[in-house]
């Protein structure tokens, strides 16, 4: 895969140091905003990155990349993906992929009419045993509760405190519980069973309104899920999965889908498929193989489950902001 990065923070630092062992993926350029120049440049001369660009038209108008890597603030996913699919570039966007089931729509539909293909980098759908599970469904017979728990004290939570906002608690930059941790538990359970039938949110909220935490109720008619995530304190990550003649349990956050055990009535809990420790690795991997195959079946299929992902996120923010 050859490779332009649209951002420069946090988690391009985490997959740049993936991106270093893989030799199927090249970074040819990065695309920077001028208050972030010197880090762009920094990363660009410790990854070897040959290109850095401030001007976003020079940077999708290189033809040494075909991929784009969308990782900037949650509010600009949606016009940055527009921008690198109306320029022939296929797109990889960071999660949460837009702010809206109808951004969401809008971009699948733009990258069909261009011919290019659409990903969202969420890892959960890329794991083996994420795979594994819904192929084991059955066996834990028909789906009565289902559990979901990632929570983690955010580093930023004490700034918050202090009356200081940055990005990850301000409402209007999407920032909060759900759209940061429990994405990934939306991503796990829609994933695997579509839309719920109805869905509440029922969050904790700070001074300026954002959830700090809070807690997701999806009503599937014969079943429930309960999905929590916290960024005001922590918890052990879990996803429980009930059944009527057993449970799968995925001891882990949910975007790793780690250390997963199925326990069937009268019979001991075994472990099932094994742990893959490098998420991004394994998800970027899986990407370029969707790529390289012109697999757009799998491509738009996922992005289907991406679009009910973010409908939903967007009606239980709602429910937060009315």
């Amino acid at each position: 895969m050859k490779l332009g990065i649209m951002g420069n923070g946090s988690i391009v630092q985490v997959a740049l140091n993936t991106f270093a062992t893989m030799p199927e993926m090249e970074v040819k350029a990065i695309l920077y905003r001028k208050k972030s120049e010197e880090r762009a440049k920094d990363l660009a001369r410790t990854y070897g990155i040959e290109k850095v660009y401030i001007d976003m038209d020079e940077f999708l108008a290189d033809p040494s990349f075909d991929t784009v890597y969308v990782a900037v603030v949650n509010t600009l996913h949606y016009a940055y993906s527009k921008r690198a699919l109306e320029a022939g570039k296929n797109v990889i966007c960071e999660k949460p992929f837009a702010t809206s089931g109808k951004e969401t729509r809008e971009l699948i539909d733009l990258a069909k009419e261009k011919g290019c293909m659409l990903f969202e980098a969420v890892p959960t759908r890329y794991q083996d045993n994420y795979a594994l599970i819904a192929s084991l469904l059955d066996q834990i017979g028909p789906i009565k509760m289902i559990q979901a728990n990632y929570s983690q004290y955010s580093r930023r939570y004490d700034k918050y405190k202090e009356g200081i906002v940055l990005p990850a608690f301000d409402p209007a930059q999407y920032g909060g519980a759900l759209f940061d941790l429990n994405i990934y538990n939306l991503h796990f359970i829609v994933g695997l069973f579509g839309l719920p039938n109805q869905a509440h949110y029922f969050a904790n909220q700070g001074f300026n309104g954002v959830d700090v935490s809070g807690t997701a109720l999806l009503d599937y008619g014969p079943f429930k899920a309960v999905l929590t995530a916290a960024k005001d304190s922590a918890s052990k990550p879990f996803v429980i999965l009930q059944g009527e003649k057993g449970t799968i349990e995925v001891h882990s956050m949910p975007s790793e889908v780690n250390n997963v055990t199925l326990t069937l009535h009268g019979q001991p809990a075994q472990i099932i498929g094994e742990d893959q420790n490098d998420r991004f690795k394994v998800q970027f991997g899986k990407i370029d193989r969707i790529l390289e195959a012109k697999d757009t079946k799998r491509c738009f299929a996922d992005m289907e489950k991406t679009y009910n992902v973010m409908a939903l996120a967007d009606e239980l923010r709602s429910q937060v902001l009315e």
